[in-house]
């Protein structure tokens, strides 16, 4: 049951923040496997947006997760649904915020490309993207990704 609980929380989590049982791990924005991971999901947006825009028979659970900023500082959180629109994106906040307070679980927002930290999706039980999720586990333990990889069909 904790680990089904920590996969929810790693999948909708703050880049910076993954939960092991009933511990949170903090991973600094600075990091050089967190700023490879940003950079990855960039590189790769548009063949992800094509993907949504024309899923293939198995996919679902399209989701982008997104920077938000307020005076508390700033968070990386889940949004899922969301949608292109001619000034950029909207979508459903979908996790609880740790950090910023100008948000909450359940909200629509409004942001641009820019703001794109990451995205993901299920395709026949196999998570794709997700890479700041891959990033953080570099510094969990061995067998809790192990866990991870064999029941929730993580491939990084």
């Amino acid at each position: 049951m904790k680990l089904t609980a920590a996969l929810a929380f790693l999948l909708l989590a703050a880049t910076a923040n993954a939960q092991i049982g009933d511990r949170v791990v903090m991973i600094k924005n600075e990091s050089p496997v967190m700023a490879a991971a940003i950079t990855k999901a960039h590189a790769s947006l548009d063949t992800f947006l094509a993907t949504h825009a024309k899923p293939p028979a198995g996919a679902d659970m399209f989701r982008l997760k997104v920077k938000i900023t307020d005076e508390n500082g700033s968070e990386h959180m889940w949004v899922m649904p969301f949608k292109q629109t001619s000034s950029g994106f909207s979508g459903t906040i979908a996790n609880d915020p740790e950090i910023v307070e100008s948000v909450e679980n359940g909200e629509e927002i409004t942001f641009k490309r820019a703001d794109i930290s990451d995205w993901g999706y299920v395709q026949n039980g196999k998570q794709k993207g997700s890479f700041t999720v891959c990033a953080m586990f570099n510094t969990m333990p061995a067998n809790v990704v192990k866990q991870y990889r064999e029941q929730h069909g993580f491939e990084c």
